[in-house]
């Protein structure tokens, strides 16, 4: 039957309509190829007409290459640019619109963040001289350029190269705003390649006078000032609007470094700065020489705020807490808000000089230029804060924002994690030896094992080769599993920050903060608890309505480890400031559990420790990552605990960490070598109230500022206390006081 079909006429039909097809397609195959050779020719042909020799073939290479190279650039930084347009949201504009005024533990005011954008001073009111004298100094070709001043960065670099060093600045006005409003202070190419595209981003959404209004607005200006009607105000005593031509002069010469040239601070220098800044009034041709004779002659005096000291770092922190509230939710409609927060002045004062005379007497030794420290509570309240050497320098806060390798001061998060298994306590024995896990092989510090030892013992002269092989045993043998638990329980006790899960890991490798270190430290201290860190202790509305407080509010503490395990690692940890590695941290009859620690190469340096009052976390290094001059943990950073903790603990009941007995008290140590030991004396501690006398003593003034309406409207009675009662007077160790 098949070979009838293929005998058909429609099979051969088909057959021949087949052939045809095929035909078809091999016949255009062919003509496409001979088109595309005799194009091909064509093309080369039209090539070798153009071809060019010489200098002006050297010209052509050139310029191919410059294209390449341009787009090769272009894609690059397009690319390092993205994540700074994930800044620009719908709402970058009200990121700082609310307005805070902040107040001591005791309800003393000190500071002021944020601004309402009806509170600035509108660039109409303010005097000629002031906004030219500003542009003079700062961008002359403002309102010339697209937001990045090509020619003043090119003159700039070309001044700064003459000079050997950094003269004049290259970043415009619109520049300064992108940085203030979406970046950090700390230099890097990325943060300059995001700035500049901020920048173009900026300008295209903004008139000039909204850049300048806003730039002037919220510029940090010293003393604490965001703003130069704030800083007008702060210096002079007078609105922006008010300001003489002498007092325009010092102002603007404020931007350049506000803590250098403040006039509270240094007024030679704040003069010196301003005769500056008049002779760029001249040299731009917005005045003659005669025009600012007077103002040289007769330069500005600013208001007597010598013995003012603005907590600078502090209140960064706490606007940044109060904000996110406000952004969450949880402070209704406001946008005026009265806060007090927990810090102690006297104590953030001590911290502050503390760090000072350390980094001035002993920094250069140990090529150390930067530090950062906080002090909080059991209960997670921040009680101090220092985020760097010098915030007119640079406002990036170190203690929050500054990822760095804590080195051993992470070994107890390892020592939990292994009592946590039960199969250890701190009389074990292990083994200090050689250990590695692939091709990577730890080693101590000094190179050298001790061998078989308690495990108490091993955590107090910090041995690496120790920890890691506790990362194993928690594992069961597999070192991944046991980092893995390691990375939980950090994690669960306060460190925010990514670990990332390397064989290091156990020695420290990975990258913390300073202040989720404070917070997981008083995790241990508290035997366990997760306690976020936090400034605000209680926040008012613009009435003097108490809408916030933070036991009330915030978030209650967690147990997350057992606080049988956080005892006796605390027990271990007394070990290491009484015979290990951090006994220049030992206090006068107060029992101290502490951890050192030191990375590679000696980029940073930590003590960590606690008492049964307190909790301080103090780091040093520096900015740009070189290596320091064998700076350990139990050195400088011991040294700053102990001049800081022995100022706190005064005039207090003092208490011994969870879980550790109160018998167990180390003295100091004394030396002939000042290094090895901390100071015996520390300046007398003022006295404080109590939180609970702060509190009434902040609701009475709140009260006395309400009329009888608002009272009324409010609902509020005459007694504002958390119980609607005010306490008792009775007598307290002999004092009268509120109980």
């Amino acid at each position: 039957m098949l070979k009838n079909f293929r005998s058909s006429p429609f099979a051969k039909k088909a057959a021949r309509a087949a052939l045809a097809v095929d035909a078809w397609f091999d016949s255009s195959i062919f003509a496409g190829g001979e088109a595309a050779r005799k194009g091909y020719a064509d093309f080369s042909a039209a090539l070798e007409r153009l071809q060019v020799a010489g200098w002006k073939r050297l010209g052509v290479e050139l310029g191919c290459e410059a294209l390449t190279l341009g787009l090769g650039a272009g894609i690059l930084a397009l690319a390092l640019a993205v994540p700074a347009f994930k800044d620009t949201t719908d709402d970058w504009l009200k990121k700082q619109d609310i307005a805070v005024t902040f107040l001591d533990h005791n309800g003393t005011r000190i500071g002021k963040r944020g601004i309402l954008h009806d509170d600035g001073v509108p660039l109409e009111a303010m005097p000629p001289y002031l906004l030219e004298a500003v542009l003079a100094t700062e961008d002359r070709r403002f309102y010339e350029h697209f937001g990045i001043d090509i020619i003043g960065t090119a003159r700039a670099l070309s001044v700064n190269a003459r000079s050997a060093g950094v003269v004049q600045g290259g970043s415009s006005i619109t520049q300064q705003l992108a940085k203030n409003l979406f970046l950090s202070n700390q230099r890097s190419i990325e943060r300059k390649i995001r700035e500049a595209f901020l920048a173009l981003w900026l300008e295209s959404r903004l008139t000039k006078k909204q850049i300048l209004q806003l730039y002037l607005d919220r510029v940090y200006m010293g003393g604490g000032t965001f703003g130069i009607q704030a800083a007008s105000e702060f210096y002079f005593g007078k609105s922006v609007r008010e300001v003489t031509l002498p007092e325009a002069a010092m102002l603007a010469g404020l931007f350049k470094a506000p803590t250098k040239y403040a006039p509270h601070i240094n007024l030679p220098a704040a003069r010196g700065r301003a005769n500056d800044v008049l002779s760029n009034l001249v040299d731009a041709g917005y005045m003659s020489e005669g025009e600012v004779r007077t103002a040289r002659e007769n330069p500005a005096t600013a208001v007597d705020r010598s013995r003012e000291n603005s907590p600078d770092w502090y209140l960064d922190y706490a606007y940044d807490e109060v904000r996110a509230l406000a952004e969450s939710g949880k402070l209704g409609d406001d946008r005026v808000f009265t806060v007090r927060t927990a810090i102690d002045t006297d104590l953030q004062g001590k911290v502050e000089a503390t760090i000072e005379d350390q980094l001035r007497q002993n920094g250069p030794n140990y090529h150390a230029k930067q530090s950062a420290a906080v002090i909080v509570d059991l209960e997670g309240a921040v009680h101090a804060m220092v985020g760097g050497r010098d915030y007119g320098a640079s406002q990036f806060n170190r203690a929050t924002d500054a990822l760095r390798q804590p080195g051993s001061s992470f070994k107890p998060f390892v020592y939990l994690t292994a009592l946590m298994t039960g199969r250890y306590k701190p009389s074990t024995m292990v083994v200090d030896g050689p250990v590695c896990i692939g091709n990577w092989c730890v080693h101590n510090y000094e190179n050298r094992y001790m061998g078989a030892l308690p495990l108490v013992s091993a955590l107090a002269h910090s041995l690496n080769t120790v920890a890691v092989k506790l990362s194993i045993a928690i594992g069961d043998g597999y070192p991944k599993a046991g980092r893995a638990k390691i990375i939980e329980n950090a994690h669960k006790l306060g460190l925010t920050t990514p670990l990332n899960d390397t064989v290091s890991l156990p020695v420290g490798a990975d990258e913390v903060t300073v202040v989720d270190m404070a917070s997981a430290y008083a995790a241990f201290a508290n035997g366990g608890k997760r306690v976020p860190p936090h400034a605000a202790v209680e926040i008012r509305n613009g009435s003097g309505t108490l809408i916030y407080r933070y036991d009330r509010d915030g978030p209650k503490p967690v147990q997350v480890v057992p606080a049988g395990d956080v005892a006796t690692l605390n027990s271990m940890l007394t070990h290491v400031v009484s015979e290990g590695t951090g006994t220049r941290a030992r206090l006068d009859n107060v029992t101290v559990a502490g951890k050192t620690g030191t990375t590679n190469a000696f980029h940073d340096a930590w003590f960590c420790g606690f008492t049964g009052n307190f909790v301080g976390a103090i780091w040093y290094g520096n900015d740009d990552y070189t290596s320091m001059n064998k700076m350990t943990g139990g050195t400088l950073p011991a040294m700053t605990w102990h001049d800081i903790m022995a100022f706190a603990h005064q005039g207090i009941e003092t208490k011994p960490p969870f879980g550790v007995d109160d018998g167990h008290k180390a003295g100091l140590a004394v030396a002939a070598n000042p290094l090895e030991a901390a100071p015996l004396t520390t300046p007398a501690r003022p006295g404080g109230l109590s939180r609970q006398s702060a509190t009434i003593i902040v609701d009475i003034g709140a009260m006395m500022r309400m009329t009888g309406s608002q009272r009324v409207s409010t609902g509020r009675p005459l007694d504002m206390t958390a119980e609607g009662k005010i306490p008792p007077v009775r007598a307290m160790d002999g004092k009268i006081g509120i109980q």
